[in-house]
């Protein structure tokens, strides 16, 4: 037989100098010398790889497991191998998570390109994890670049043993895991190994707190608002203000009634209470170990503009309402949520303040701190009150945070609202941003009709802010609405609404080929 080497010596001189050397097995032809000669080495290559023999004492690679779950729809496998090569890459995230919602897997022959998008694409791994089946960790297990996948799915985080010898995210899962079921195990395990854990490790174990958060933890919690690391503190005094009736609840109460107090005036014959606001004059430790930091987050300038930095003052004030219990509000006023919420806010006398930290500013402020409240006790009464009382914001994503506390059957219709509420203004897309898709009913009509309004304006702004609206809408809007902006897309020359329109109707037929 013809050897290798031979095949090497005649591409190095050049099939001119030196023919291809007949090849056993290989009928002889005519053509192109150098193609010929090509497709030899090709066939003396495979020979080669197939007879070659297994190391001595190697042991043979385990067989890929049965899967339990069905391959995807030809059509949908298909069109994931487009996505996969680039067509519409943005709606992986939704193909990934409709195929696992309907019982079905990844076709093996994309399952590699698909692990390789989850190797630079960290936000990809746990939808990735839900849809690759048995056969993709089997796959993350040949290949270290795709060791992300084994145990970041569903799996809890293996036996207890993890806990002594698994890596942090392993180590975070069983955690989260134990918290579910024995919160106190939890706790002694973590307890066992605080004082050796670096300060990063310490906060995303205290992180799974959140998860079966009782009273039980409070002693934990309020020692480590001691710890030597920022995150680590900030972390327990944010479970710290989720706990009802905790000694740290208590402390900020006694701060907020110091800042905020009911007066009865008389405006036009009629008596009437308001809230009366003095925000801290200073901060101290106490303060600094309870969380709130000296220069909160925009906390640098006095605000002059909705969305802008505030005070130092009101920032403190901020914080302060946010980390305090609800109830201190009812008590102190003696009213439901919905009417406090609607009373008149207005500084004190003595507060001296800037001029420009008027009766606005300060309802902004105390509005804000009750929402983040609201928000972080999952206060279905206060969010509900917050966002149907008109309130006085800067940051009406505050607003747009507390959809997530309200049941479901309401957060469109509210959302709704909110987005009526700030259409026009600068601030719709940033209310739009912090609400999660799809959005259907009521909320799929109130982005239509935004749309539908920016593209009826021809100014660079408004046309720059059709642009931002459309790139949100086309992952989050329900591809139901194609139709209807398709309309307008053919009475507006304008590339963005063509995209969003050739997205929707992508996303609608990528959705009928997984649904069974």
């Amino acid at each position: 037989m013809s050897g290798w080497s031979e095949h090497v010596s005649a591409a190095l001189l050049g099939t001119e100098r030196r023919p291809a050397p007949e090849l056993p097995g290989v009928p002889p032809g005519g053509g192109d010398p150098a193609g010929r000669l090509l497709d030899q080495a090709a066939v003396l290559a495979l020979r080669r790889r197939a007879g070659r023999r297994p190391l001595t004492g190697a042991e043979p690679i385990a067989p890929a497991p049965q899967e339990d779950a069905p391959v995807v729809p030809a059509a949908a496998g298909r069109r994931l191998g487009r996505i996969l090569a680039g067509e519409q890459i943005r709606v992986l995230p939704e193909w990934l998570d409709a195929a696992a919602a309907h019982g079905r897997r990844v076709p093996s022959r994309l399952l590699p390109e698909l692990l390789e998008k989850g190797r630079s694409d960290r936000m990809l791994r746990p939808a990735i994890a839900r849809a690759a089946g048995r056969r993709g960790v089997w796959l993350a297990l040949q290949n270290t670049d795709w060791a992300y996948l084994v145990g970041s799915g569903d799996d809890p985080g293996g036996d207890a043993g993890v806990w002594e010898t698994g890596t942090r995210q392993q180590r975070v899962a069983h955690l989260t895991r134990l918290r579910g079921t024995d919160p106190a195990a939890a706790r002694d395990a973590l307890g066992g190994t605080w004082a050796r854990e670096p300060a990063p490790d310490r906060a995303a174990f205290l992180a799974t707190f959140e998860t079966g958060l009782s009273a039980a933890d409070e002693d934990f919690l309020e020692k480590a608002l001691e710890d030597r690391g920022k995150d680590v503190r900030q972390l327990a005094s944010d479970l710290l203000a989720r706990l009802p009736g905790s000694a740290y609840g208590r402390r900020m109460a006694v701060r907020a009634r110091e800042c905020l107090r009911p007066e009865t005036r008389t405006v036009r014959e009629r008596e009437r209470t308001w809230i009366v606001v003095e925000p801290p004059r200073g901060h101290g430790e106490d303060l600094a170990r309870d969380g709130v930091p000296f220069h909160p987050t925009g906390s640098f300038a006095p605000g002059r503009r909705a969305g802008g930095p505030v005070g130092t003052r009101a920032a403190w004030l901020r914080e302060i309402l946010a980390r305090t219990p609800l109830a201190t509000w009812t008590d102190l006023f003696g009213l439901p949520p919905r009417e406090i919420v609607g009373l008149p806010v207005a500084p004190a006398a003595a507060a001296g303040l800037p001029a420009e930290a008027g009766e606005a500013s300060m309802a902004g402020s105390v509005h804000i701190g009750w929402a983040r409240a609201a928000l972080r006790q999952r206060d279905v009464g206060w969010a509900r009150a917050l966002l149907r009382g008109g309130v006085a914001v800067d940051e009406p994503e505050a607003l747009a945070d507390l959809l997530a506390v309200l049941p479901e059957e309401e957060r469109g219709t509210a959302a709704a609202d909110l987005i009526r509420w700030a259409e026009g203004r600068p601030d719709l897309l940033r209310v739009l941003e912090r609400i999660p898709g799809p959005w259907t009913g009521a909320l799929a009509e109130a982005v239509v009709a935004s749309v539908a309004m920016a593209a009826e304006r021809s100014s660079y702004r408004h046309e720059h802010a059709l642009t931002q609206l459309c790139r949100l809408a086309d992952q989050r809007l329900a591809p139901d609405a194609a139709p209807r902006l398709e309309a307008l897309a053919g009475r507006h020359d304008a590339a963005a609404l063509t995209d969003l329109t050739e997205t929707l109707r992508f996303r609608r037929d990528m959705l009928k080929e997984l649904t069974p």
